[in-house]
């Protein structure tokens, strides 16, 4: 069995399945992470509670910040399966179709959603690192790592910085139109749905990606414009 798993992991097959599953890993934690976000209208007081919970997570049967770090190094570990899986993926198909066709034969929809997912995976991989040296690191935040993780968000889309809310709205789409063929392409690989049950998978990934989309741009919308101070 182990001497196998080279073999599966160089399939075609074996890579997909490896997508699915990291891109699955992936959007619970967005699941997850946009629930966190939203507790910013419940005030500074709450949002700060629950960024200090975050780092307490398992204490005292794990020291202070394990939770934090292994979830970290997941999502880390998922991120690049999840990204060389694509990289290889789109390799193997040009490899096997090195010359293109003269005449055109996929639709558009399937053609915007193969250069989304292609391009777009570059755009958000970078969208991710600048997120993280915005509001986790600090290193680009106004504050500079200074105050508490509510101050550093208003402070961060603060109004006259509204072309960060600008860039932040623009990444965030493309993330949902990411994620609406991604589940789409998941549910296929995994074997998930059949020919009838297909259009409801199609629509709950239009709601899962419609829905956190609302949920991640509802906090730089309220704070740009002074709903949330």
């Amino acid at each position: 069995m182990v001497t196998a798993l080279p073999a599966v992991y160089r399939s075609t097959v074996g890579r997909k399945a490896v997508m699915a599953v990291t891109g699955g890993i992936l959007v619970l934690f967005l699941i997850a992470h946009a629930f966190g976000n939203l507790k910013v209208f419940l005030g500074p007081a709450e949002f700060d509670h629950y960024a200090a919970w975050l780092r307490t997570i398992g204490e005292p049967a794990l020291p202070h910040r394990w939770f934090l770090s292994l979830l970290e190094i997941v999502l880390t570990v998922s991120v690049i399966l999840h990204m060389w899986s694509a990289v290889t993926l789109a390799r193997a198909a040009r490899r096997a179709r090195p010359i293109r066709y003269a005449a055109r034969t996929r639709s558009h929809a399937h053609g915007y959603a193969v250069h989304t997912m292609r391009y777009g995976g570059v755009v958000i991989a970078l969208f991710v690192v600048w997120h993280l040296l915005d509001l986790t690191f600090g290193a680009v935040n106004p504050l500079h790592g200074n105050g508490t993780p509510y101050t550093r968000i208003v402070a961060d889309f603060a109004p006259s910085r509204w072309y960060i809310t600008v860039f932040y709205v623009a990444a965030v789409l493309l993330v949902g139109a990411h994620l609406r063929h991604g589940i789409r392409s998941a549910v296929q690989t995994l074997g998930l749905a059949s020919r009838r049950s297909y259009a409801a998978y199609d629509r709950l990934a239009a709601v899962v990606s419609i829905a956190l989309v609302a949920a991640f741009l509802a906090v730089p919308i309220a704070v740009t414009f002074g709903w949330v101070k």
